[in-house]
Formats: C-alpha cells, sequence, structure tokens
C-alpha cells in the first residue's frame, strides 16, 4: 500500500487548468484523477495509498474551504494544496488553520506545485504507516485473553511479578507464564517497548485494590 504509485486528486472547474495539473502531474511520475466539482471528489472512495489534494478554493456550489471542513472526517491522511485565481489572507489564514499545506496564487510555476505535491506526498505516507502501525497494534492486543490484558495493564504500571500475582491473586509463576505471553503477542522486545505500547494505546491506568480492606 505504501509503496503504491501516490495518487494526486485534482479538482477545478477549469477544464484547461485540470488538463495542464494532470499532465504535469503524470509527467512527474504520479497517479491522477480530475474532478469538475467538490461533490464529484467526495462521491469518490477513500484512497488507500498515498495521496493529496490539489483544489481550487473558489469553486461552484460547494467551495474549497467546505470541501476541506467535509474532508476533516475520513480523508484526515490527505494533505491539500490549495490553489486560486484571487484569493486574500483571511481566506489563507482559515484554509491553513484548518491544516492545509499550501495555498498558491494562479498563475504558480511549475517546480512550485511540483515540491508542494512532494511534501504532501511525503506526509500522506507518513501518516498512513502510522495509521498501519496503529492497526497492527491493536490486533495485537485484542489477541490478549482478558487476563493477560490485566497482567499487562499492572506490568506496565510498574508493578513487579510479585505484586501483579498479589494484585490478581495468582502465583507469582503464573504470573510470569502471562507476561510471557503478552510480551510474544505484543511483539515487544523489552518492558520499556511494551511501556511504549500501552501509552499509544491509550489504556486505562489499572485501579490498584486495597488488598487488605478488600478481601
Amino acid at each position: 500500500m505504501l509503496q503504491a504509485t501516490p495518487i494526486v486528486f485534482i479538482v477545478d472547474d477549469d477544464i484547461s487548468v485540470r488538463e495542464s495539473l494532470e499532465l504535469l502531474i503524470q509527467t512527474a511520475g504520479w497517479q491522477t484523477q480530475v474532478f469538475s466539482s467538490a461533490e464529484e471528489f467526495l462521491a469518490c472512495p477513500r484512497a488507500s495509498v498515498p495521496s493529496c489534494l490539489v483544489s481550487d478554493v473558489n469553486l461552484p456550489d460547494l467551495n474549497g474551504l467546505e470541501l476541506q471542513r467535509r474532508m476533516a472526517g475520513d480523508r484526515i491522511h490527505m494533505p491539500i494544496i490549495f490553489i486560486t485565481g484571487f484569493g486574500d489572507i483571511p481566506m489563507t489564514v482559515q484554509a491553513m488553520k484548518a491544516g492545509a499545506i499550501e495555498f498558491l496564487t494562479k498563475p504558480f510555476g511549475d517546480e512550485v506545485i511540483l515540491d508542494a505535491i512532494r511534501n504532501a506526498i511525503q506526509r500522506s505516507r507518513a501518516a498512513l504507516g502510522r495509521e498501519a502501525e496503529m492497526h497492527d497494534l491493536r490486533e495485537c492486543y485484542a489477541s490478549l485473553t482478558p487476563r493477560e490484558q490485566e497482567v499487562m495493564a499492572l506490568v506496565v504500571s510498574g508493578m513487579l511479578n510479585k505484586q501483579v500475582g498479589d494484585e490478581l491473586d495468582i502465583s507469582e509463576i503464573t504470573v510470569k507464564a502471562h507476561r510471557g505471553k503478552v510480551m510474544n503477542k505484543m511483539k515487544a522486545d523489552s518492558l520499556p517497548d511494551l511501556v511504549n505500547m500501552a501509552s499509544r494505546l491509550r489504556l486505562p491506568r489499572p485501579q490498584r485494590a486495597d488488598s487488605k480492606a478488600t478481601r
């Protein structure tokens, strides 16, 4: 997925702009998909490869800034490069605050837009890589049994094996066995590695019971 040829989506109601950008981008080695309106673009499936959007701001019906707002839900890994024949500072500020990586005023040089696209594709590839890593991490965690999840939570909180055993009313040997399975299933090389995984998964901190008061 990450090694597939990136796609540059182009949205502009001016056919001459669409065609010139399409030729330039394809010559640079990327795939392209072109649309004359924001609605057409939003109707296409979400890209599963590194990608970016080059869009005019002043589009008919649904403008570029509204398109940007709608993309915030399911296309967060697709950077946006805005182009416009006439823009103003408030419009530029609004677009950049909402996450656009470039706001280019026509006419612009070929290398200017190509550099912006290279940067956008790099960001998209990195974001998709992080998403894939999190997906794998969640799958590893889901493979743990409920008891193994309990042991993991207590271990990453700083408890020693004996303390974990006391907390769960199991032997230290059993804790060690569960801990070994946790390390194996999570593909963790060390305890700090496991702690980092728990942090990325945002696991809740275990509520330690007062064993003397509750047992």
